[in-house]
């Protein structure tokens, strides 16, 4: 991005389980409770969490201009919401964003986003959240962008877009199991541009469907979260429809000029809402002082 226009994140934890807000349509009934940013020019975004022995949890991405790196920061939070702990937890040679997490026979799973390295890599929590190994026997086939699993009816599903920009789609695996082997599946879609491509959140099941919370174009000023949805079973014929549009409440200014992500974690739900940094100067002298 130019250091004219600097994208800053923040993440919110929003008092109504997804479902709700689905059926609302709408964040702006709901109560935000925010986390705080430690410092200028750093962002918390692509937020995902989950109760964990009586405590609620959150992994976002965090990104710091001095550094240039993306790495994945955990937090816990009281009953009302405040940080208690906050820590670095996952860290690599290449970017890493939207952790997604997944609980599954008895383990706690993340899925980060290794941001067009092609290195997707599965990782078990050693001891949630502070600690995690990767898993050697997760493949996938394809190189992708914010994969999002989710257990239908005994069956795995992952949807995910390309990491090849000229075929930036919404695409589809299945598997028996969420280490694999995955294959990948077409589907179809109603529109035939960008929007509703790319995943931002956490996959429900309801009233016979699936309702994936979805980002419009990245480069839109006001980007938002896109609802599109599946008929149950899911198969080659499947095809998605869009539904509402979610977007940053005007009482969030200055942090109302996007939103994308939603994510669930029982009786909460996880968003992220950006702004735009216009201080250029102080943009250019991080960039010259923290030069690597």
């Amino acid at each position: 991005m130019s250091i004219f226009r600097t994208e800053i994140w923040k993440t919110g934890v929003i008092t109504a389980p997804i479902e709700r807000i689905i059926e609302t349509g709408s964040i702006d009934p709901f109560p935000i409770h925010w986390l705080p940013l430690s410092g200028s020019f750093r962002s918390l975004s692509d937020p995902f969490g989950l109760w964990h022995k009586g405590d609620l949890y959150v992994l976002t991405a965090y990104y710091d201009y001095r550094t240039r790196k993306s790495v994945i920061k955990a937090f816990r939070l009281n009953g009302m919401f405040q940080v208690m702990v906050e820590r670095i937890v996952l860290s690599e040679a290449w970017n890493l964003a939207y952790p997604t997490l997944i609980e599954e026979d008895g383990e706690i799973w993340m899925l980060p986003d290794p941001c067009g390295s092609g290195r997707l890599t599965l990782y078990r929590a050693i001891d949630f959240p502070w600690r995690w190994e990767a898993v050697p026997d997760f493949v996938f086939p394809s190189a992708t962008i914010n994969a999002t699993p989710v257990k239908i009816d005994g069956q795995w599903w992952m949807f995910y877009t390309s990491a090849d920009p000229a075929t930036e789609v919404l695409k589809l695996a299945r598997s028996t199991h969420l280490a694999g082997s995955w294959e990948n599946i077409p589907v179809q879609r109603a529109k035939n541009d960008k929007n509703g491509s790319r995943m931002g959140g956490t996959p429900v099941v309801q009233d016979g469907a699936v309702i994936l919370p979805t980002r419009t174009a990245p480069n839109a000023y006001d980007n938002c979260i896109r609802l599109i949805s599946a008929s149950l079973p899911l198969s080659t014929t499947s095809s998605f429809d869009p539904g509402n549009e979610l977007r940053a409440p005007a009482r969030c200014v200055p942090f109302a000029q996007g939103l994308h992500t939603l994510s669930a974690a029982g009786d909460v739900t996880f968003i992220d809402a950006k702004r735009i940094e216009r201080n250029w100067l102080y943009r250019l002298i991080i960039g010259i002082k923290y030069k690597k």
